[in-house]
């Protein structure tokens, strides 16, 4: 877990770079708050999901879906 944030955030740090890199590109105040907002969203969506199929996988909901089939 640590090493995934350590990825995401030095992706982050890379691109913010190469972002000012730009020259005459600009991002609003607004515009950084609705970036940042969308990241952090999809990565809790992401992580629930995923946390879903883990708890389904553990627990055994799956096999009873195969079992009917």
């Amino acid at each position: 877990m640590a090493l995934a944030l350590a990825t995401v955030l030095a992706v982050a740090v890379v691109v913010a770079g190469l972002w000012s890199g730009l020259g005459d590109s600009e991002i609003s105040l607004a515009g950084a708050l609705a970036m940042i907002f969308g990241v952090i969203v999809a990565l809790a969506l992401g992580i629930g999901l995923m946390s879903l199929v883990f708890i389904s996988n553990r627990r055994g909901y799956d096999e009873a879906v195969k079992r009917d089939h």
